[in-house]
Protein backbone atom coordinates (compact mmCIF):
# COMPACT_ATOMS: atom_id res chain seq x y z
CA UNK A 1 0.00 0.00 0.00
CA UNK A 2 1.83 3.11 -1.28
CA UNK A 3 1.62 6.08 1.45
CA UNK A 4 -1.37 8.38 -0.03
CA UNK A 5 -0.63 12.24 -0.12
CA UNK A 6 -2.12 13.02 2.81
CA UNK A 7 -0.84 16.92 3.71
CA UNK A 8 -3.25 18.10 5.83
CA UNK A 9 -5.61 17.10 9.04
CA UNK A 10 -8.83 17.13 7.44
CA UNK A 11 -7.31 14.63 4.41
CA UNK A 12 -5.63 12.31 7.23
CA UNK A 13 -9.32 12.18 8.84
CA UNK A 14 -10.96 11.26 5.82
CA UNK A 15 -8.36 8.38 5.09
CA UNK A 16 -8.19 7.32 8.61
CA UNK A 17 -11.87 6.59 8.75
CA UNK A 18 -11.40 4.97 4.98
CA UNK A 19 -9.08 2.81 6.80
CA UNK A 20 -8.82 -1.56 6.86
CA UNK A 21 -5.20 -2.01 7.52
CA UNK A 22 -6.60 -4.00 10.43
CA UNK A 23 -10.03 -5.73 11.82
CA UNK A 24 -10.70 -3.33 14.27
CA UNK A 25 -12.46 -0.88 11.66
CA UNK A 26 -15.36 -3.82 11.45
CA UNK A 27 -16.79 -3.66 14.86
CA UNK A 28 -16.19 -0.19 15.58
CA UNK A 29 -18.58 2.84 14.12
CA UNK A 30 -15.95 5.21 13.05
CA UNK A 31 -12.15 6.20 13.59
CA UNK A 32 -11.31 8.32 15.81
CA UNK A 33 -8.77 11.15 14.73
CA UNK A 34 -6.34 13.39 16.81
CA UNK A 35 -8.14 17.37 17.31
CA UNK A 36 -5.84 20.34 18.68
CA UNK A 37 -3.36 23.04 16.54
CA UNK A 38 -0.50 22.36 14.80
CA UNK A 39 2.29 22.81 16.02
CA UNK A 40 1.23 22.44 19.76
CA UNK A 41 3.70 22.54 22.65
CA UNK A 42 3.01 18.68 23.49
CA UNK A 43 0.81 16.39 21.55
CA UNK A 44 -0.97 13.25 24.20
CA UNK A 45 -0.85 10.05 22.87
CA UNK A 46 -3.73 8.10 24.30
CA UNK A 47 -4.05 3.70 23.52
CA UNK A 48 -7.09 3.69 21.71
CA UNK A 49 -11.04 5.53 21.52
CA UNK A 50 -13.39 4.34 24.28
CA UNK A 51 -16.95 4.14 24.02
CA UNK A 52 -17.94 7.35 23.98
CA UNK A 53 -15.28 8.51 21.67
CA UNK A 54 -16.45 5.96 19.02
CA UNK A 55 -19.82 6.96 19.57
CA UNK A 56 -19.09 10.99 19.42
CA UNK A 57 -15.80 11.19 16.82
CA UNK A 58 -13.86 12.72 19.07
CA UNK A 59 -10.75 11.44 21.63
CA UNK A 60 -11.21 11.92 25.10
CA UNK A 61 -14.49 12.89 25.73
CA UNK A 62 -15.36 9.80 28.35
CA UNK A 63 -14.47 9.41 31.57
CA UNK A 64 -11.00 9.35 31.14
CA UNK A 65 -10.78 12.82 29.51
CA UNK A 66 -12.17 14.31 32.30
CA UNK A 67 -9.30 13.30 34.08
CA UNK A 68 -7.10 14.44 31.47
CA UNK A 69 -8.52 17.58 31.20
CA UNK A 70 -8.49 18.43 34.53
CA UNK A 71 -4.61 17.15 34.58
CA UNK A 72 -3.89 19.28 31.60
CA UNK A 73 -5.28 22.69 33.42
CA UNK A 74 -3.54 21.46 36.62
CA UNK A 75 -0.34 21.80 34.86
CA UNK A 76 -0.87 25.04 33.27
CA UNK A 77 -1.77 24.26 30.00
CA UNK A 78 -5.22 24.58 28.00
CA UNK A 79 -6.81 21.50 26.17
CA UNK A 80 -6.89 23.92 23.56
CA UNK A 81 -3.16 24.25 23.03
CA UNK A 82 -2.33 20.66 23.12
CA UNK A 83 -3.06 18.19 20.04
CA UNK A 84 -4.99 14.90 21.59
CA UNK A 85 -4.77 11.71 20.10
CA UNK A 86 -4.91 7.82 19.81
CA UNK A 87 -1.87 5.28 18.94
CA UNK A 88 -4.88 3.57 17.41
CA UNK A 89 -8.44 5.04 15.79
CA UNK A 90 -10.48 2.33 16.30
CA UNK A 91 -12.57 1.24 19.39
CA UNK A 92 -11.50 -2.72 20.16
CA UNK A 93 -14.25 -4.09 22.55
CA UNK A 94 -16.12 -7.11 23.07
CA UNK A 95 -19.92 -6.48 23.79
CA UNK A 96 -21.43 -7.79 26.92
CA UNK A 97 -25.25 -7.21 27.21
CA UNK A 98 -26.20 -3.67 26.13
CA UNK A 99 -22.60 -2.57 27.15
CA UNK A 100 -19.06 -2.76 24.85
CA UNK A 101 -16.28 -3.32 26.72
CA UNK A 102 -12.54 -2.59 26.03
CA UNK A 103 -10.27 -4.64 24.71
CA UNK A 104 -6.29 -3.90 24.83
CA UNK A 105 -5.02 -3.38 20.94
CA UNK A 106 -2.48 -6.10 20.13
CA UNK A 107 0.97 -5.78 19.07
CA UNK A 108 -0.12 -6.29 15.14
CA UNK A 109 -3.16 -4.18 15.69
CA UNK A 110 -0.41 -1.45 17.22
CA UNK A 111 1.86 -1.84 14.22
CA UNK A 112 -0.59 -1.79 11.55
CA UNK A 113 -1.69 1.93 12.74
CA UNK A 114 1.22 3.16 13.70
CA UNK A 115 0.60 4.40 10.08
CA UNK A 116 -1.41 7.30 11.13
CA UNK A 117 0.11 8.48 13.70
CA UNK A 118 3.38 8.70 12.22
CA UNK A 119 1.23 10.83 9.38
CA UNK A 120 -0.13 12.82 12.46
CA UNK A 121 2.83 13.41 13.86
CA UNK A 122 4.43 14.39 10.69
CA UNK A 123 1.67 16.95 9.81
CA UNK A 124 1.12 18.48 13.53
CA UNK A 125 4.91 18.74 14.25
CA UNK A 126 4.61 18.88 17.60
CA UNK A 127 7.48 20.02 20.25
CA UNK A 128 6.91 16.90 22.41
CA UNK A 129 5.00 14.16 23.19
CA UNK A 130 3.72 13.00 26.09
CA UNK A 131 2.78 8.97 25.85
CA UNK A 132 -0.40 7.96 28.03
CA UNK A 133 0.29 4.40 28.88
CA UNK A 134 1.85 1.09 27.78
CA UNK A 135 0.39 1.01 24.14
CA UNK A 136 0.98 4.57 23.09
CA UNK A 137 4.44 4.41 24.36
CA UNK A 138 5.08 1.22 22.54
CA UNK A 139 3.57 2.71 19.47
CA UNK A 140 5.58 5.56 19.53
CA UNK A 141 8.97 4.18 20.50
CA UNK A 142 9.03 0.82 19.22
CA UNK A 143 9.35 -1.34 22.10
CA UNK A 144 7.67 -1.92 25.63
CA UNK A 145 8.54 0.50 28.31
CA UNK A 146 8.17 0.21 31.81
CA UNK A 147 5.85 3.10 32.84
CA UNK A 148 6.66 3.83 36.35
CA UNK A 149 10.44 3.50 35.68
CA UNK A 150 10.08 6.11 32.78
CA UNK A 151 7.98 8.88 34.36
CA UNK A 152 9.71 12.21 34.46
CA UNK A 153 12.42 11.24 31.98
CA UNK A 154 13.64 12.76 28.76
CA UNK A 155 13.19 10.17 26.04
CA UNK A 156 13.41 11.11 21.92
CA UNK A 157 12.12 9.71 18.74
CA UNK A 158 14.62 8.78 15.90
CA UNK A 159 14.10 12.19 14.54
CA UNK A 160 14.90 13.95 18.28
CA UNK A 161 11.35 14.79 19.35
CA UNK A 162 11.09 14.29 23.25
CA UNK A 163 9.02 11.85 24.38
CA UNK A 164 7.74 11.75 27.91
CA UNK A 165 6.29 9.00 29.45
CA UNK A 166 2.82 8.03 32.01
CA UNK A 167 0.00 6.77 33.03
CA UNK A 168 -3.10 6.31 31.27
CA UNK A 169 -6.10 8.67 32.91
CA UNK A 170 -8.39 5.63 32.29
CA UNK A 171 -5.99 3.50 35.36
CA UNK A 172 -6.96 6.31 38.14
CA UNK A 173 -10.44 5.60 37.31
CA UNK A 174 -10.26 1.84 38.80
CA UNK A 175 -8.89 2.82 41.43
CA UNK A 176 -12.06 2.92 44.29
CA UNK A 177 -10.20 4.79 47.40
CA UNK A 178 -10.72 8.21 46.52
CA UNK A 179 -7.81 9.09 48.35
CA UNK A 180 -5.21 7.12 46.36
CA UNK A 181 -6.82 8.01 42.99
CA UNK A 182 -6.56 12.30 43.87
CA UNK A 183 -2.78 11.29 44.86
CA UNK A 184 -2.40 9.45 41.69
CA UNK A 185 -4.10 12.16 39.38
CA UNK A 186 -1.50 15.14 40.98
CA UNK A 187 1.53 12.61 40.46
CA UNK A 188 -0.27 12.22 36.40
CA UNK A 189 -0.51 16.34 36.42
CA UNK A 190 3.11 16.49 37.78
CA UNK A 191 4.13 14.67 34.76
CA UNK A 192 2.22 17.01 32.46
CA UNK A 193 3.51 19.86 34.42
CA UNK A 194 7.43 18.56 34.17
CA UNK A 195 6.72 17.51 30.20
CA UNK A 196 5.98 20.95 29.27
CA UNK A 197 8.71 22.37 31.25
CA UNK A 198 11.30 20.35 29.44
CA UNK A 199 10.24 21.08 25.84
CA UNK A 200 13.42 22.36 23.46
CA UNK A 201 12.63 26.37 23.11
Amino acid sequence: MAAPAIKSLKQLRAAEDRCTRCSLYADALQAVPGEGPLRPRLMLVGEQPGDQEDKQGHPFVGPAGRILDEAIAGAGLDRSDVFVTNAVKHFKHETRGKRRLHKRPNTYEIERCKWWLNLERAIVKPKGIVALGATAARSLLGRTVPIEKSRRKRLALEDGTPVFVTRHPSAMLRIEDRTERHALIRQFTGDLRYAARHLPP
